[in-house]
Order: C-alpha cells, then sequence, then structure tokens
C-alpha cells in the first residue's frame, strides 16, 4: 500500500517527539495503534461483505442459468419415455414355463 522505510519511520517519530513532547508521545502512539486497528477491521469487514455479495451473486446467476437450461430432469424424462414400450411389451408377453433339466434330458435322448 504504502513504500515507507527505515528512514521515514525515523523523521516521523522525531518530528512527533518534538511536537508532542515526551510525556504525551505514549499515549498518542497507543491511541494510533487503537485507531488503525479498528480501520483495518473495518477495511477487512466490507471486504468480507463484499466477497459474500459476489458469491451470492455468482450463485444467482448460476441458479438463472440452470433454470433456463433443458437440465437433467428432462434427459431423465426422455429416456423413460423411451424405454417404456420395450418394457411394456416384455410385460405382456405370456410366461413361458422354463423347461426342467430332465425334460432337457429327454429331448436329447429321445
Amino acid at each position: 500500500m504504502f513504500d515507507i522505510g527505515f528512514w521515514e519511520l525515523s523523521v516521523i517519530a522525531v518530528v512527533a517527539l518534538l511536537v508532542v513532547g515526551p510525556e504525551r508521545l505514549p499515549k498518542l502512539a497507543r491511541t494510533a495503534g487503537l485507531w488503525l486497528g479498528r480501520a483495518r477491521r473495518f477495511v477487512s469487514s466490507v471486504k468480507a461483505d463484499i466477497d459474500r455479495e459476489i458469491a451470492a451473486e455468482e450463485l444467482k446467476k448460476t441458479l438463472a442459468k440452470q433454470a433456463e437450461s433443458t437440465g437433467l430432469y428432462d434427459i431423465i424424462e426422455d429416456t423413460k419415455k423411451s424405454i417404456e414400450p420395450d418394457v411394456n411389451a416384455v410385460a405382456d408377453e405370456p410366461e413361458q414355463p422354463a423347461k426342467s433339466v430332465t425334460d432337457k434330458s429327454n429331448d436329447a435322448n429321445g
């Protein structure tokens, strides 16, 4: 963000010491630290809110896109409709009794 080096901080500290004085400088530094912490927390909470809003907006777009598409449900229904006649035809056929093993052996011998 800011490109402040060691020498710039030293100059700021010397000027603050001369302007404020040695008695009030620790209290000023503490107060500045508190305000800086509050500002950082505020910025991080705003960033988190923006990220949540962006994620919610992307989710809404995805859901809208899925609602517009034919979707998996239509594919399943089409598959059911195409299989249904075959299944009904097999179900309508009369059951044929299976030949027993002895019947097969008699057919082979005789």
